[in-house]
């Protein structure tokens, strides 16, 4: 007589172990938000504020409409852009503080390709100048990366002192070479191209063709780091270079190749915010920061909520978009001073960064539980 057995399972990590390690990943970064909210509510009402109320503000100004839904889009963009970088370069082990130069030199080469080729049929323009905008990110986010590579020069200070040089060069060519002419001198360059101009989506709002331009650069990145044998590459050197040298890897060329494919979404970034402006020129009056709006620095955070995952940035971005327009109308209606709107979003920062440890301590104890059950 045959008798047929079930196998054991016994030792099977349990389907609920295999998902608490992601669910304690999106759960933690959002309790962060949440207290930090918590906090400014208490700021509010110092002020003499209704939370409630300025809360119910911040949301109708970030989703109330299709209006303000598309420009929480359109705000989010450069911050999901140059999110996605940040993924890929902290996937290889490296640091790229360098989205806001990155930003620059992109905008940069994109305004100079429609300042030479203006006529060229918008078919043609359009990925030209997001294609330029690509190499000087990629430019600017390689030149850290070699440093480090080859020079053991910190990726961190380079990055920081490549945003002050992106800065100076930015202000120079519009004081000077690319400042449009006229009695007044405003540090801004002609109407650039109606060629280049990204096309409106349908629906009669502000948000543009950058925005699909986004996301598919978000899955594009995605499939590289998951899906390619060049994202096995970058994730092996960044978990381990000593055992990636040792099996035969290029350490120092994947450094490299890393932080030029960050700064290359971030260069995306500022041809966007360039072509899918109001003014369709590329502007630096008021200095760098004006330009950039901080999304060099802004896009860090989008990509640490989103816990280094280029696809979970694109709603992180959306959270963050979301409360710098909804502030907005949150300053309006409760007539706070506009510090408190930034205090506010730098609350939810450290809240959020100051999370990471935790969240990294509970995936590592769920990893370590479903190897304990599997052992049993």
């Amino acid at each position: 007589m045959v008798t047929t057995e079930n196998p054991d399972t016994s030792g099977a990590p349990s389907l609920k172990a295999l998902w608490y390690g992601p669910l304690v990943g999106l759960v933690v970064p959002v309790l962060a938000v949440v207290a930090a909210l918590a906090v400014g509510a208490v700021l509010l009402l110092a002020l003499g504020a209704s939370p409630l109320t300025g809360y119910a503000a911040l949301i109708d100004g970030a989703v109330g409409d299709w209006n303000a839904v598309a420009d929480t889009a359109i705000k989010s963009m450069p911050m999901l852009l140059v999110g996605v970088g940040i993924c890929i370069a902290f996937r290889t082990g490296v640091i790229n503080i360098g989205g806001e130069g990155q930003i620059i030199l992109g905008a940069i080469f994109a305004t100079l390709v429609a300042l030479a080729v203006p006529d060229l049929p918008s078919v043609f323009l359009i990925p030209l100048v997001l294609l330029a905008g690509a190499v000087g990110g990629a430019i600017w986010g390689a030149i850290p990366g070699a440093l480090k590579a080859y020079a053991g020069v910190s990726e961190i200070l380079s990055t920081i002192m490549m945003n002050i040089v992106a800065a100076q060069i930015l202000s120079f060519l519009l004081q000077d070479l690319l400042i449009e002419e006229g009695a007044i001198k405003i540090q801004q360059t002609r109407r650039l191209s109606h060629n280049a101009d990204l096309p409106l989506l349908p629906g009669g709002t502000r948000l543009h063709l950058g925005f699909l331009v986004a996301l598919l650069v978000a899955v594009i990145a995605y499939l590289l780091i998951y899906k390619t044998s060049l994202g096995f590459r970058l994730r092996a050197v960044g978990h381990s270079p000593d055992a990636s040298r040792y099996a035969g890897m290029h350490v120092k060329r994947s450094v490299v190749q890393a932080l030029a494919l960050s700064g290359a979404c971030a260069g995306v970034a500022g041809a966007v915010m360039v072509f899918g402006s109001i003014s369709h020129r590329l502007i630096g009056e008021g200095g760098a920061t004006a330009f950039t709006q901080g999304a060099g620095f802004n896009g860090i955070v989008v990509a640490l909520f989103g816990g280094l995952h280029p696809l979970y940035t694109v709603p992180a971005s959306f959270l963050f978009g979301g409360m710098l327009i909804g502030g907005i109308e949150l300053q309006r209606e409760l007539q706070v001073p506009a510090a408190l709107i930034v205090a506010l979003n730098g609350v939810v920062v450290v809240f959020v960064v100051s999370s990471l440890r935790l969240k990294t301590k509970l995936q590592r104890w769920s990893e370590d539980a479903v190897l304990r059950r599997g052992r049993k």
